[in-house]
């Protein structure tokens, strides 16, 4: 008997230990399921915090990009605009802006979330920095053309001759090789490849000083007086249809094109001075074209190797 108790005993224990074991992992489960189904406060606070980060985060990247965009423009045209009336330096076109811009990105994919807000906020202030000083930029631009008022007319601010698709204009402002001595030389304006006879146009009010005849090696050519400290001229014309002392307006027709002097082949010869300084012609285009397209005619007119004059 006393045998039988003891096994009985071992039973009992035994019973007890899977009985606490069932408890024990019916606990596990429950805290599983619970842990799962129900969201303790510190985590919905957590979730909370999240979804706010994510909320700020896309807040952040539209207005960022919406900036930039904002910038790029107003920067574009304050340097195109700013910098053909007072001829500073043009735009270097060749910068490394693009590839900096996708090593940049490149970077930004290993940052954590946190590091991200914080280069977004940084890049932000920065932005707006620069939104302040394009915008004094412009007040200033914009207080000196109010100063000059009408006298804004008298500064050539377009194309000689008409160019909608920007094709025309073949040889720029700079070194390039003579077409006749096979040497390089300053051409010193830039030419448009037009038949002869097409309407050529006065780019700002002024006073026709000189009219060269077809004998003299810039074939007929015009001078304007804007009496601004800026003369233009219009070169290898077919005739001219104004006369010395002539006032002349914007945009008005003043010759037809031709092939007369030392010329290679039919076009016109145009050149901007500003203060008996020959200047780049391009530069004071700034009336007709937009950035992108001041950026187009730029590349258009450096792809020339060859003046026609």
């Amino acid at each position: 008997m006393g045998q039988h108790e003891i096994n009985r005993g071992d039973k009992r224990v035994s019973h007890r230990i899977l009985d606490g074991m069932a408890w024990l992992g019916a606990a596990v489960l429950c805290y599983l399921v619970v842990s799962l189904l129900i969201i303790t406060p510190a985590e919905h606070r957590l979730q909370r915090s999240n979804r706010q980060l994510q909320r700020e985060y896309r807040s952040l990247l539209a207005k960022h990009d919406s900036l930039a965009m904002v910038v790029e423009n107003v920067v574009a045209r304050d340097k195109n605009v700013f910098a053909m009336i007072f001829d500073s330096e043009p735009y270097d076109f060749n910068s490394e802006y693009n590839t900096k811009r996708v090593e940049l990105y490149e970077a930004l994919l290993s940052k954590s979330n946190g590091e991200m807000y914080g280069l977004f906020d940084s890049s932000l202030a920065k932005l707006e920095q620069k939104m302040v000083t394009a915008e004094e930029s412009y007040a200033e631009l914009n207080d000196k053309l109010r100063r000059i008022g009408l006298k804004r007319n008298n500064i050539p601010a377009i194309q000689p001759v008409k160019n909608d698709e920007l094709t025309l204009l073949t040889s720029a402002y700079g070194r390039l090789m003579h077409p006749f001595y096979r040497t390089l030389h300053n051409h010193q304006g830039v030419d448009y490849a037009i038949a002869e006879g097409t309407n050529v146009v006065a780019t700002a009010d002024g006073v026709v000083t000189n009219i060269k005849d077809k004998y003299s090696t810039s074939g007929v050519t015009i001078t304007i007086d804007h009496r601004n400290g800026y003369t233009t001229s219009y070169a290898h014309l077919q005739n001219a249809k104004v006369k010395v002392g002539q006032k002349v307006r914007r945009g008005e027709v003043i010759a037809h094109s031709g092939n007369t002097g030392l010329s290679l082949a039919p076009h016109l010869h145009y050149e901007v001075r500003y203060n008996d300084m020959r200047v780049d012609p391009i530069h004071y285009f700034f009336m007709e074209l937009t950035a992108d397209e001041y950026q187009r005619i730029m590349r258009i007119a450096q792809s020339g190797m060859q003046s026609f004059d």
